[in-house]
């Protein structure tokens, strides 16, 4: 009988990259993939630790696991959780075998051989992170076959005063634009259409390696992938977002009209508190820009409301640059105060009711915007990708726009008519399609598809 693993990935997109890794690494060596924990030989947990309710969703479902798991089984807890807290996490989870921090995943089939009793001596493996993988590890591509996420660094050499990444993943380390484009190639042939370039900042990039290359290099190389037909920037920075960046963006077909910039606020006193080396000046400038230089582009960010220090004044100076701005997407999170970072040290915290109230009046703010915004889509001809069956009835699709990114975080295209000369057996996962927009709700659209 072969050896068994169920995998369960939590967090962001560059957390289920070095997941799939991991599977690939140990179907390599010989494991089939579970859906059922129960009859697994080996249960992985790879854990998300960014903000507090991050950390508590990944011990919740660690603890879940564990009672689930057969005689014999051994648990693996691997990523940020452990990366964080080494043998502290080890000595309260006795229920694992093994830990892993976000440097030693690729090690996995390796330490799952050694014996249980001399696992038992050295459980964690949590050094500080310095590896990154390559297009030569192999990799178990996971969720819908025409999308795929490609990681093109790890780390970040920022030092934003709210963020534990640095500690976390390690300063930036890129990886060449000959092992990206192989992988992305790889990922092609399996039937990936959709690229999703993800790291902890895109515009970071090639920084630290000595041959040149960088995201302005990349790109041209990825468009030259045949039946590769949307790339999908995200977590670009806006202090460094270069004009031959937009000008790719404007004049690329395959790169998509749609842009991740973390913004995180937009008042200048905050924002150097922050840490974050820009200024309200420069975030208008750029949105201005792009929006002249790259018609109809979707722009995306993420805003932290009650960071220390905010006042009422710096909040509503907040709300009427966003109303100003009129982003497309805005994700709200509220600070959440963690240790080791400086931010955690500092005066002035925000008393959690108070981050709760002004996270509540921000998103009804945004919602009317987005209404608005959704509406005026109502009539248009746009492409959609097929995702599958909704969850919301039997009776709809669920589909994207290329400015909608996976996962939902975007919202979806429901999918409620289609024309008579389209066959629903047409209708498959990652197929293109013409449709129509015919009514708008605050996050998401119904559509009729109208042609291929």
């Amino acid at each position: 009988m072969p050896r068994t693993v169920h995998l369960v990935s939590l967090g962001c997109p560059k957390n289920l990259i070095d997941s799939e890794v991991m599977l690939g690494l140990l179907q390599k060596d010989g494991y089939v993939l579970t859906d059922n924990p129960a009859k697994a030989d080996v249960i992985v947990v790879n854990t998300c630790s960014f903000v507090l309710d991050a950390k508590r969703e990944s011990v919740e479902t660690v603890l879940e696991l564990s009672e689930k798991k057969k005689p014999g089984a051994k648990l693996v807890v691997s990523g940020c959780l452990p990366q964080l807290y080494g043998k502290k996490i080890a000595a309260a989870m006795p229920e694992a075998e093994l830990f892993l921090g976000t440097g030693e995943y690729h090690r996995i089939a390796d330490l799952l051989r050694v014996s249980a009793k001399s696992m038992g001596k050295n459980r964690v493996h949590a050094g500080a992170p310095g590896f990154i993988h390559s297009d030569h590890h192999p990799r178990a591509h996971t969720g819908p076959a025409h999308t795929g996420w490609l990681k093109i660094s790890e780390g970040c050499s920022r030092r934003c005063a709210f963020c534990v990444i640095p500690r976390i993943r390690g300063n930036v380390r890129s990886r060449t634009v000959v092992s990206l484009v192989k992988e992305a190639r790889a990922l092609v042939s399996g039937g990936v259409r959709e690229l999703n370039l993800v790291a902890q900042d895109l515009t970071e990039y090639g920084r630290d390696l000595k041959s040149g290359d960088n995201l302005e290099k990349l790109l041209p190389a990825l468009c030259r992938i045949k039946k590769l037909e949307w790339i999908r920037l995200l977590y670009v920075y806006p202090d460094d977002f270069s004009d031959r960046l937009v000008d790719m963006i404007a004049g690329e077909p395959k790169i998509v009209k749609y842009i991740d910039i973390p913004l995180q606020h937009t008042c200048d006193r905050i924002l150097k508190s922050m840490r974050r080396g820009v200024r309200k000046r420069r975030i208008h400038e750029l949105v201005s820009r792009l929006r002249e230089r790259v018609p109809g582009i979707v722009i995306r960010t993420s805003i932290i409301v009650g960071f220390p220090g905010e006042t009422k004044a710096d909040f509503r100076e907040l709300c009427r640059d966003l109303a100003t701005l009129d982003l497309d997407r805005v994700g709200v999170f509220p600070y959440s105060r963690e240790e080791g970072t400086p931010a955690a040290k500092m005066a002035g915290q925000v008393a959690r009711m108070e981050i709760k109230k002004r996270e509540a009046a921000l998103l009804g703010l945004l919602q009317k915007q987005s209404l608005a915004r959704q509406s005026a889509m109502i009539g248009r001809r746009v492409r959609v990708v097929i995702e599958g069956g909704s969850g919301e009835s039997e009776m709809l699709l669920q589909a994207r726009m290329s400015t909608q990114a996976p996962g939902g975080i975007d919202g979806w295209v429901y999918v409620t008519d289609v024309a008579r000369d389209i066959r629903a057996e047409e209708l498959l996962p990652g197929r293109i399609f013409d449709a129509e927009i015919t009514s708008a709700m605050p996050h998401d659209l119904t559509a009729r598809v109208i042609g291929i």
